[in-house]
Order: C-alpha cells, then structure tokens, then sequence
C-alpha cells in the first residue's frame, strides 16, 4: 500500500518524503484534484493507496467502513508544509505499521 497526499495537503511533500515513502503520491497527479472524496476513496482503494489527509470525513468513513483504503488522518491543524512534513517523518513507524498491518484502518497522528 501506498501512500496518495491529499488536495489539502502541498505537492511539495511528495519530493520532500520519497526518501522514506519511495511510492508517495498526490491526488494531483491523478487527475483527482476536483473530485469528491467518494471518488478519491474509490480510485484509493483501486489503486491499492493509503489516503493521507488533513480531512476529517475520510477518517470517519475508515471508521465506518474499515478498509481498503487506510486512512492517516494528520491533525495538525492549518500548519505549514515543513511542520507537515516533520510530523509524517516522527510517524514513519507507525505509519508503516498501518500500511503492513490488515488489523489497522486509520491511524491519527497530532
């Protein structure tokens, strides 16, 4: 699994974290930027990618639909892209350990 960066969150993060995520991706890049978020929960789960957000909705349908997709929910808040990126970076762990394990659905990271 994969993780696909949401519209709320910049492009700039997917060269900033392939170091540590070589198959980051953005909704962007998939022609995904106006969709809804039932359309990126759909090509998400088709694509085998973990939807990594600032959005509460997509942590709500993980909770009420479970997975695939997985959801990491960042809630940070309106922050900046390198406090952005530094939270994904301290969360590495525990990311990996949502996209490896089939238990795990969502994980939220402050």
């Amino acid at each position: 699994m994969r993780p696909l960066l949401d519209q709320n969150l910049s492009r700039k993060l997917v060269k900033r974290l392939i170091d540590i995520f070589p198959e980051v991706s953005h909704v962007q890049f998939h022609g995904l930027a106006e969709r809804t978020d039932t359309e990126i929960w759909e090509f998400a789960k088709a694509h085998d990618f973990c939807i990594v957000t600032q959005d509460a909705d997509f942590a709500e349908r993980s909770r009420l639909y479970g997975s695939p997709p997985k959801v990491v929910w960042l809630r940070c808040g309106n922050a900046p892209t390198r406090q952005i990126e530094t939270l994904i970076r301290s969360g590495r762990e525990a990311i990996q350990e949502l996209l490896d394990n089939a238990v795990l659905h969502c994980l939220e990271l402050h």
